[in-house]
């Protein structure tokens, strides 16, 4: 991976942090984006420490935020001349209905519109540093989710599970369609199932939800996987040569398979495709 810049956005814990760091020791340009500034600071010197590499920076932003996505991906297209791989990692669930800056249902913002948004303001830069890899972190959890296209913000009702789905299957969905427009361009899209992490994942939810999703990893530590082997799918994609020039494609334990039956509707695609480009205000390929 050396002379080729990567962007691994929640970097700073879990898979995102493993995803970085592999990819560092592999001699890449790393760009961690955080929204953390001391905490995001020092896991990029320990970062750079471990893996001996000091081409490691540390980029802020909120994802919830379109201003943000847009202020990130114009930070990046100044630093860098070339991007070699996105990896849109950063992710969220919330047991209760929220809304972002921009008045969007808070885990669609961050898990699905965030992709979007970065990706396509960035698309131009991995065009022209192609061959050049997105990444979509995904989740089993799109299975059997639907794209609520009458209700997208829950607005008559929330469910924390079916938010967190919708937005995974749409992570898929997202994937595929870049893989059909970008056909020929050189640049691959791909998306992936990490398995059941042990993060601190959902942990972010107040009161009991929190405490609901620590305790449960302790009860269910047996089945969990570490961030370690649940990055690997991740690191897979974004740099081996096994998966060059292969797109459109869901992945678990590094092996493509087959994704929900929704995911392959390319009408289903096309609308959301359309919807999030009015959300964002973000012209797609």
């Amino acid at each position: 991976m050396k002379g080729k810049t990567c962007v691994v956005t929640g970097a700073t814990n879990g898979i995102g942090f493993v995803t970085a760091l592999e990819l560092a020791r592999m001699g890449a340009t790393v760009v961690m984006v955080g929204r953390d500034p001391a905490r995001g600071e020092a896991v990029r010197a320990r970062i750079a420490s471990t893996a001996g590499n000091d081409a490691i920076d540390l980029l802020l932003a909120d994802l919830s935020s379109l201003a943000d996505v847009d202020r990130l991906a114009d930070e990046i297209r100044t630093k860098y001349d070339r991007l070699d791989v996105l990896v849109n990692n950063a992710g969220a669930y919330n047991r209760s209905r929220a809304v972002s800056r921009d008045g969007y249902e808070l885990t669609f913002a961050v898990n699905h519109l965030a992709y979007f948004a970065l990706t396509h303001r960035l698309l131009d830069m991995l065009k022209a540093s192609a061959p050049a890899r997105i990444v979509n972190v995904s989740s089993a959890a799109h299975n059997g989710a639907q794209i609520r296209f009458d209700d997208l913000h829950a607005e008559q009702g929330y469910s924390g599970m079916r938010a967190y789905g919708q937005s995974k299957l749409a992570n898929v969905l997202h994937a595929y369609e870049l893989a059909r427009r970008l056909e020929g361009n050189g640049v691959t899209a791909n998306a992936l199932h990490p398995g059941v992490v042990r993060t601190g994942f959902g942990k972010n939810n107040p009161g009991f939800v929190g405490t609901l999703f620590g305790v449960a990893q302790v009860i269910a530590r047996p089945f969990y996987v570490s961030p370690e082997k649940g990055a690997e799918t991740s690191i897979h994609l974004a740099s081996s040569p096994e998966v060059e020039g292969v797109s459109g494609k869901y992945f678990v334990k590094c092996k493509a398979v087959a994704s929900t039956p929704l995911s392959y509707d390319e009408p289903t695609a096309g609308r959301l495709w359309d919807v999030s480009e009015q959300l964002t205000a973000v012209p797609g390929q």
